[in-house]
């Protein structure tokens, strides 16, 4: 299988690299989630945000380089295509992941400036983005929460929107990025 993609199938590059987004994804969400089973304050709780914070960075990281890939190869055409409603909301629905993985990890790292925190990145501490304000921060971190709440249905209705196409449709728009056996 070739690294790049063809007008048929995505290469193994960008196949890997959307893996690697949902295993990051997962870790992102069950970091912030585990927090939960901790009390506030311990040191454990700490290290589940910390995680959390850190995991998120590397999406924001990696996203560069999945827009990049994106946008430097051609996107495989489905067999048998879509209408022109399904393509439309193919790429809607795309754009608002991208922009998801992109715009929470910079909330993130705002929440953290604005509150004076550290920002931690596998040993780095990374610059603020802007000075501390409590206030800000607050309204920073309600909205973080709440999109990523909707994060959730977002990549649940694309994790079913991919097993519609393959099972009720029947095109190849999973297999397309489904690594070869």
């Amino acid at each position: 299988m070739s690294w790049k993609n063809t007008e048929h199938r995505y290469g193994s590059l960008s196949i890997k690299m959307h893996w690697l987004m949902v295993f990051l994804m997962v870790l992102v969400f069950a970091s912030i989630e585990g927090r939960q089973l901790f009390e506030k304050g311990t040191e454990l709780r700490d290290l589940f945000k910390m995680w959390h914070f850190m995991l998120g960075l590397l999406v924001l990281a990696l996203m560069t380089a999945r827009v990049y890939l994106r946008f430097s190869q051609v996107t495989p055409k489905i067999m048998p295509p879509l209408t022109a409603v399904q393509e439309l909301g193919a790429k809607a629905a795309h754009l608002m992941l991208y922009v998801f993985m992109i715009a929470m990890p910079i909330a993130g790292w705002l929440i953290l400036s604005a509150e004076g925190k550290p920002v931690p990145f596998f040993g780095l501490e990374l610059p603020p983005l802007i000075d501390t304000n409590k206030e800000l921060a607050e309204s920073i971190e309600e909205l973080h929460e709440t999109v990523g709440e909707i994060g959730y249905y977002l990549i649940g209705l694309h994790a079913i929107a991919a097993l519609v196409h393959h099972y009720v449709q029947k095109d190849d728009t999973l297999l397309r990025m489904l690594p070869k056996k």
